[in-house]
């Protein structure tokens, strides 16, 4: 396998919209394929992106500023990439990551208002920018997206699900204004209905790797 190139897919969006369990659905579609995927998440996914996870999700709301929330994911993800991602690309693995890079630029550059600019400095410097080959955009409406992590999470949100409403809509927002620069390697996918159709979607969207 290890005369394959490895693909490396992330899957991303906003709260709610699945992106857990369509990343665990695709990693039994490719299985099916003969592609035995790494399966990984942010933050997290190594030893010590896990430990930072706990400190960016856990606490109170204002438990860190904007800026050290993306310098915690800017190093969490640096963390992942050199441990966990990059090894299992050089000897021809595909690897599934429940977000990446596109979910700092979202959060912390559109909606927490540091600017794109920035988190791209921070992801160069930590990750020698490494980009996936195709990103799946899932998109949702906001009221069902939010209804889903109600049934999921009752009160139990960690710190940044627990944003308002608008914070959401602007990462939303900055979502769509990613997959429409870089059309190429962010595709769209209607998010709402059974979870099945949704993998199907997901399938078609990187039709053109295998």
């Amino acid at each position: 396998m290890s005369g394959t190139p490895g693909r490396f897919i992330t899957l991303e969006g906003g709260e709610g919209v699945g992106k857990s369990t369509q990343a665990r659905l695709l990693q039994e579609a490719l299985k099916t394929r003969g592609i035995n995927a790494l399966l990984t998440r942010e933050p997290g996914g190594s030893g010590g992106a896990e430990a930072i996870r706990e400190l960016l999700l856990g606490g109170d709301d204002e438990r860190w500023n904007i800026r050290t929330e993306a310098l915690l994911f800017a190093a969490a993800r640096a963390d992942h990439v050199r441990r966990t991602i990059k090894p299992a690309l050089a000897v021809g693995r595909w690897v599934i990551c429940d977000r990446f890079i596109d979910s700092s630029r979202a959060y912390q550059g559109g909606a927490g208002l540091i600017g794109d600019d920035d988190i791209m400095t921070l992801h160069q410097f930590g990750c020698r920018n490494l980009m996936p080959d195709r990103t799946i955009l899932l998109t949702l409406s906001i009221d069902e997206a939010t209804e889903r992590v109600r049934r999921r999470d009752g009160e139990n949100h960690d710190r940044i699900a627990r944003r308002p409403e608008d914070y959401h809509l602007e990462v939303a927002s900055f979502f769509l204004t990613i997959a429409q620069a870089e059309p190429k390697r962010v595709k769209t996918v209607d998010a709402s209905g059974v979870v099945e159709d949704v993998a199907g979607r997901v399938l078609t969207a990187i039709a053109d790797l295998f």
